[in-house]
């Protein structure tokens, strides 16, 4: 990781996609420096691998937010600010991310759970956002997460079995790419539970602290992630 020049590359790639995200509307300025920043210890500590599922989680998450957005507005379920991440969403997505690549590169003996951890919490970032922003769409029937009683769509904590659904099939996505640059076995089933666990959490979260104002939405997913983070690790350490 001395070899300065080998860098090159991977500060293109970011530069690019801060670039990109800031030319397109998707982040603020502020945000896209955050996410280079980021985006560069989860490279030191996870390689490409984890520039990846960076990737795959921002490209999934903007298709989720900007599908349908006509339809999102007419409902009134468009996210604020025409879905132009800040710095904090940026933070709340990817902080646990972040740090869990810092941890990896200072201490290698320690990357291979920290780089499952890091899935972890993008396969659970990414069940969510697909959850919330296509369940809204396709959900048939929406219940509270707590009570299991018909809700209005839209609220804090109410989930549908479509959009459950559809946030794993966005952890598979995340556990496919981490298994295809470290390799295939128990993490994938792993991650699909981590990425779940993440999800619910983040809807009982949001049915009841969000709810009464105690914790803000970037609180609540951030806290998301770090479940994320904390269950993958968990299976991992407990299957060897």
């Amino acid at each position: 990781m001395s070899n300065w020049p080998s860098f090159i590359p991977v500060l293109l790639l970011l530069g690019l996609g801060m670039f990109y995200s800031v030319r397109r509307g998707k982040l603020t300025a502020t945000a896209a420096a955050t996410g280079g920043a980021l985006g560069l210890l989860i490279y030191l500590g996870s390689g490409f691998t984890g520039l990846a599922l960076l990737a795959l989680f921002f490209a999934l998450g903007t298709a989720a937010s900007g599908w349908r957005v006509a339809d999102k507005r007419r409902l009134g379920l468009a996210e604020e600010n025409k879905g132009r991440r800040t710095a904090g969403q940026v933070v709340a997505n990817a902080g646990v991310a972040g740090a869990l690549g810092l941890l990896a590169w200072q201490f290698p003996t320690a990357a291979p759970l920290a780089s499952l951890m890091l899935a972890g919490s993008f396969a659970a970032a990414t069940a969510d956002t697909l959850s919330s922003e296509l369940g809204n769409l396709y959900g048939r029937r929406y219940y509270h997460i707590l009570t299991l009683r018909p809700a209005t769509r839209g609220l804090n904590g109410v989930v549908s079995l479509e959009g459950t659904a559809l946030g794993l099939a966005g952890s598979a996505v995340l556990a496919a790419a981490y298994c295809q640059g470290f390799g295939w076995g128990p993490a994938f089933g792993g991650l699909l539970v981590a990425g779940t666990a993440g999800n619910l959490i983040d809807s009982v979260l949001g049915a009841t602290l969000e709810r009464r104002g105690i914790l803000s939405n970037n609180a609540v997913n951030f806290l998301n992630t770090l479940t994320g983070a904390l269950v993958a690790g968990g299976l991992g350490w407990w299957l060897g």
